[in-house]
């Protein structure tokens, strides 16, 4: 238990230099140009002048004095960041140098890090097809180590299927303020969730993740092997040899993949796409000049 701890300790402390250097070196001010100004609140109203966007017309004062008046918005000091992520069974699978649950950790490290430079908060749900652990929002450095552990931590316990509309639901359930939330899942075994996609951009600025690793695309020849299914523990045996079954497999995946990339431009939300052979910090900035273009 001791060298199980001082391993989980030791990826922590590899996370926190890594992304703590990447921030310093390519995330510098992006993020608070990004999101800093996504969240807005109410200052007060003033009398219009020649110029003034006629949208911001606060009509009911304007009917009560007979005078226009618009109202002003302020930048809000501070934004909430919730993190969703998936923990499953199939988060655990990693063919490369780390598993999609490592991969997740790092990005939400990254992620959340660079929210706790500009004194905003933090929140975590960890979730599989049910509510696993869930953290409330709070600020500081040690929010951020927090998260990661917990994340890391999870992956020697990862099982069971996704249920992504019940993460969703728990998360508006308990977070009534509007807030930046990053789902990051595998979105593999689930269904049914547009709906609930669809309610939580409306109240929340989401973003969701989902996180890939290149074996699930592609099935290796091999020969005759046991494949376990991580999420419900079935067995099945596989003749990889067959270029019919590796081809079955490449378009069950391919599939797969078109249908929730369809979902997620149906639903409108932002994407972050990161892949456990691949880095990931070219795909973050990318969203933060996607983001940084819609404003």
């Amino acid at each position: 238990m001791a060298t199980d701890v001082k391993e989980l300790m030791a990826k922590v402390g590899k996370i926190r230099i890594l992304t703590n250097r990447l921030i310093d070196d390519q995330l510098a001010g992006d993020y608070h140009s990004t999101f800093k100004g996504q969240g807005v609140e109410f200052d007060e109203v003033r009398p219009y002048v020649p110029g003034d966007d006629v949208r911001t017309i606060d009509w009911n004062v304007t009917a009560r004095t007979g005078q226009p008046f618009i109202k002003r918005f302020s930048e809000e000091r501070e934004l909430t960041i919730l993190f969703l992520v998936d923990v499953s069974g199939s988060q655990g699978y990693g063919s490369v140098r780390r598993s999609k649950m490592e991969l997740a950790a790092e990005v939400t490290a990254l992620l959340a890090l660079t929210a706790i430079r500009n004194q905003d908060k933090i929140g975590l749900v960890l979730f599989s097809d049910r509510i696993v652990k869930y953290i409330p929002p709070r600020k500081g450095r040690d929010s951020v180590m927090r998260l990661v552990r917990e994340v890391l931590a999870a992956e020697d316990n990862a099982e069971g299927g996704t249920d992504i509309v019940e993460a969703l639901r728990f998360l508006n359930g308990v977070q009534k303020r509007r807030a930046v939330v990053f789902l990051v899942s595998d979105f593999m075994g689930c269904a049914g969730y547009e709906k609930m996609l669809r309610a939580t951009a409306h109240h929340h600025d989401l973003v969701c993740v989902p996180v890939t690793d290149p074996a699930e695309a592609e099935l290796p020849d091999v020969g005759l092997v046991e494949l376990e299914d991580p999420e419900t523990g079935e067995l099945a045996l596989v003749d990889t040899s067959s270029a019919s079954v590796r081809r079955a497999f490449a378009a069950k995946a391919e599939e797969d993949a078109a249908e929730l990339k369809r979902t997620l431009l149906k639903t409108g939300v932002d994407t972050l796409r990161i892949d456990t052979a691949s880095p990931y910090i070219d795909e973050v900035r990318a969203l933060f000049r996607r983001r940084a273009r819609k404003r």
